[in-house]
């Protein structure tokens, strides 16, 4: 059984970033992976919209070196 957030937005906080490039990384990352979210280097955030599976965004940003909380 997946873990789907119906929630039309989530935001989860990020560790780990060094800049804005980091944070556009992520994008693509989970991007590559089929969830779109939006980053944000200056706010420590990361916002995914729709519905999305936690358990892939946690692997999808662990895989690109940061983490989720």
């Amino acid at each position: 059984m997946t873990n789907l957030t119906n929630m039309p937005n989530k935001i989860y906080k990020i560790t780990g970033l060094d800049c804005p490039s980091c944070a556009g990384l992520v994008e693509m990352d989970l991007e590559d992976a089929g969830i779109k979210a939006t980053c944000s280097y200056a706010k420590g955030v990361l916002e995914v919209e729709g519905k999305h599976d936690k358990k892939k965004v946690d692997e999808v940003v662990k895989k690109s070196g940061y983490s989720v909380s």
